[in-house]
């Protein structure tokens, strides 16, 4: 075993504290979902074609052969997983006077860090108008943004869905909205006509999930601060339709199923370790993260941008 591998100590107690670890606000999962225990950091996965569609001749007359499919096999996308880390150091006179454990709060920080950075990595890729074909995106403009009382939400998601559908034989299942969409959304006429009977009188997310028929809605919350110390949203005024495998009881993982997207992640990740410097004085807590977001099917999705003024 190598020095660097000596000095390198793998916290077992540390990481599960690091895999258990999740903001509240981060929603690239639920577009982006996990597929862990991957072994190698590059390689290839199938995507497969549209055959399962297909209407083929089933009927056998008697003594006849059987009918045969030619099987049109898969294109390859190719992944390459990046690794991730951040270190977080801890003098020895900070952990004697500090009440509480600096040790987690360094995984807390380092963590939080990687995953506000896999957020905005999928944010990027789902908010890109150039991701998706002509069909499967729509920018609002004038009277079409929600932010005018007399634009139709309702009416944009359903021909949405229904674009999705007509693609992969699927309608979507999942609806992101970023957080600005969702608060000029609140307080659409359109919406709180359809719910002037209800109870509650206001706009809530499972209201808004009846109104709209989908399986699961989230709302981008998540923000961050650019050099300057200037808050931007990492959603922004738009929402993502997608098919995502697994988002509901309805919607199994399955290797011919179409899906918007995944992360791919290597083996073993995250992890935490920690270890001593400067004699002894310094200790560092390290987290490390191996993983790539892939938009694999844009035709599973729909993106609809510039939703506000």
């Amino acid at each position: 075993m190598g020095r660097l591998a000596n000095l390198r100590m793998v916290d077992p107690v540390l990481t599960e504290l690091a895999r258990g670890y999740s903001n509240a606000e981060m929603i690239a999962e639920h577009l982006f979902p996990l597929v862990g225990n991957l072994a190698k950091e590059a390689g290839k996965i199938p995507q497969w074609s549209k055959e399962a569609f297909k209407l083929y001749n089933t009927e056998r007359a008697i003594r006849a052969m059987s009918n045969r499919v030619n099987p049109e096999g898969t294109t390859p996308i190719v992944f390459a997983l990046s690794e991730y880390d951040l270190e977080y150091p801890i003098d020895y006179r900070e952990e004697d006077e500090s009440m509480f454990g600096l040790e987690q709060v360094g995984v807390e920080f380092t963590m939080g860090w990687i995953q506000l950075q896999r957020e905005k990595q999928s944010a990027d890729l789902a908010q890109n108008p150039d991701n998706y074909a002509t069909g499967s995106k729509l920018a609002l403009s004038g009277s079409d943004q929600f932010t005018d009382p007399t634009s139709d939400p309702c009416g944009v998601i359903d021909d949405a869905k229904e674009s999705i559908r007509q693609k992969i034989g699927r309608r979507p299942n999942t609806l992101e909205i970023g957080a600005t969409t969702f608060k000029a959304l609140k307080k659409h006429p359109q919406l709180i006509e359809k719910i002037k009977y209800s109870q509650k009188g206001i706009i809530t997310l499972d209201l808004m999930k009846e109104i709209f028929d989908i399986d699961k809605l989230i709302v981008g919350e998540a923000v961050y601060a650019d050099d300057a110390g200037t808050f931007h949203d990492i959603w922004g005024d738009s929402m993502t339709l997608a098919w995502v495998p697994g988002a509901s009881a309805t919607a199994p993982r399955s290797k011919r199923s179409p899906s918007y997207g995944y992360t791919l992640r290597k083996k073993g990740m995250p992890e935490t370790d920690t270890r001593m410097e400067n004699g002894g004085k310094l200790k560092v807590v390290r987290s490390t993260d191996n993983y790539d977001v892939l938009l694999v099917g844009a035709e599973a999705g729909f993106l609809v941008s510039n939703t506000n003024l």
